[in-house]
């Protein structure tokens, strides 16, 4: 019998964060084990606003530096990852009773000069009486400001940069519990649960420990590393709702509010639109997050003052809410809350160390991951050097403005692809849609069809390299077919996954 492995590091938690952490550590050669409790991406990570942007309204509270690292970080991001990542235009209509058109001019200026931008267009200024932007609007916006930041399809980039830690070596586990976590000696014994629910418990050794568990953050350091009483994070919520497509513009709307924050109102998934966030304190369990009625009538109430076509209730076709656990640095207003990052590192020396992630966006994951990494580094010792810069996301090697051309070359060696097809497996898996497809001739190459465009190869590439195990899994993170399949649809894609996952 052989000594079990001691891991360099284990990470509590698989959304942006931890996942971002793990890829980071596994490609500079430290070994790497991830724990996640559900899915990858099943908590905040997936219920963003979808956007990689430098947060035009943080500069209203002075958050010069991350808003100049998230703007830094938008085209590297972009490079990294160009079939789930892509620019977008937002058009800001001027409001005459709230913030100054000169305030607005002064915001956008900074955000086009303080960042590094290359690659995505500047703002300008917009005549609504013209400009095709203005068609969906009330008549009285007459001036507006376009300006560029990018989009991100969320639970699937969390999804590449744990496939890309697993090629490079990590072990990632989901559906696995984290239910303890002792010192011994210079190291860390944690206690894990599986899958299977029962009281099987194995334990796994590690050097270090990164919890990146978002709103649950407080409580593995109180269930886990037995701290009760602690409370680092402010949780607040934030709900979206979709609904048919609103508007033909490829651009996206960014509207303010008579209570000084702002939604938006973005081209969602072909044939729909999204709408959202709200921000509002929350105190339940974050697993159980649900859009409230008050904040269904509060977003459609909202777009409604912009759009000369009222949004209601029943146009809703799907809504998700997820809460961002944000460091509690005292603001008074949920709005006002840093959405900085915080890295709180503990122990080292004869104690095992133990790193605390605080915060975080999903556009500043990479240099979070980074500045995590000088943290493990000055504990466990230095070993490669950072790297995630220059590096592809798996799928993502091609130029950032060849994702038509990828579409195409796709459409031609899979002739019996419909475009609208080529088109989704291509934002979906990049250069990887090849792996899928294999040596399919026809659609019946496939395999089973589960509705709209989901087809068994598909599916069976998700549980295999994507660590799908429910067709929630596949419908509403891995895809977005949720909003085309029917409830029979995805009811028997369930019994198929699980009658597959038990050969």
């Amino acid at each position: 019998m052989g000594h079990d492995p001691v891991y360099d590091v284990f990470v509590i938690g698989g959304g942006i964060n931890g996942c971002g952490i793990a890829r980071d550590a596994a490609g500079r050669g430290y070994s790497v084990f991830l724990a996640e409790m559900n899915d990858l991406a099943s908590g905040t990570s997936s219920g963003s606003t979808k956007l990689i942007h430098g947060g035009l309204r943080y500069l209203e509270h002075y958050e010069f530096r991350l808003v100049r690292e998230a703007l830094m970080e938008r085209e590297v991001i972009w490079k990294s990852a160009p079939h789930i990542v892509w620019p977008m235009r937002f058009v800001l209509p001027h409001h005459k009773g709230l913030r100054p058109a000169w305030l607005l001019r002064l915001g956008l200026f900074l955000y086009d000069h303080i960042g590094g931008r290359r690659l995505l267009p500047k703002t300008r200024t917009l005549d609504m009486k013209r400009d095709p932007a203005g068609n969906p609007l009330k008549k009285v916006f007459t001036r507006a400001f376009e300006y560029s930041d990018c989009w991100v399809n969320d639970a699937r980039f969390v999804v590449l940069n744990a496939r890309d830690a697993a090629d490079r070596g990590a072990t990632i586990a989901t559906r696995t519990r984290v239910t303890g976590a002792r010192r011994e000696g210079d190291h860390w014994v944690v206690s894990l649960r599986g899958r299977d629910g029962g009281d099987a418990v194995r334990e796994v050794k590690a050097r270090m420990i990164v919890n990146a568990s978002g709103p649950w953050i407080d409580e593995v350091l109180g269930g886990v590393l037995g701290r009760n009483g602690t409370h680092n994070v402010r949780l607040v919520q934030g709900s979206h709702i979709v609904i048919p497509r609103k508007f033909e513009d490829p651009r996206a709307y960014f509207f303010q509010n008579a209570d000084g924050r702002i939604i938006f109102a973005i081209p969602y998934e072909e044939e729909f639109t999204l709408i959202g966030t709200t921000d509002r304190d929350y105190t339940g369990d974050p697993h159980d997050v649900r859009i409230s009625d008050e904040e269904i009538d509060y977003l459609c109430r909202a777009a409604s003052e912009y759009f000369a076509e009222p949004v209601r209730r029943e146009d809703v076709v799907w809504t998700y809410s997820a809460v961002r656990p944000l460091y509690d640095d005292g603001a008074s207003k949920a709005q006002e809350a840093t959405r900085d990052y915080v890295l709180k590192p503990e122990g080292g020396g004869s104690a095992a160390p133990l790193l605390n992630v605080f915060g975080g966006k999903i556009t500043t994951y990479r240099r979070l991951s980074e500045h995590a990494l000088e943290k493990v580094e000055e504990f466990l010792g230095k070993k490669g050097k950072a790297w995630t810069a220059d590096a592809s996301l798996p799928g993502g090697d091609f130029p950032a403005s060849g994702f038509a051309a990828e579409v195409e070359r796709l459409n031609a060696d899979y002739a019996f692809l419909d475009a609208s097809h080529a088109h989704r497996l291509t934002r979906l898996y990049g250069t990887l849609a090849r792996t899928i497809l294999g040596d399919a001739t026809s659609p019946a190459d496939l395999g089973r069809h589960f509705g709209a465009d989901l087809y068994e190869r598909e599916v069976c590439y998700l549980m295999e390299q994507e660590w799908a195990r429910t067709a929630e899994d596949v419908v509403w993170r891995r895809t977005k077919r949720g909003l085309k399949l029917s409830a029979d649809e995805i009811e028997a894609l369930d019994a198929f996954m699980s009658q597959k996952a038990a050969a």
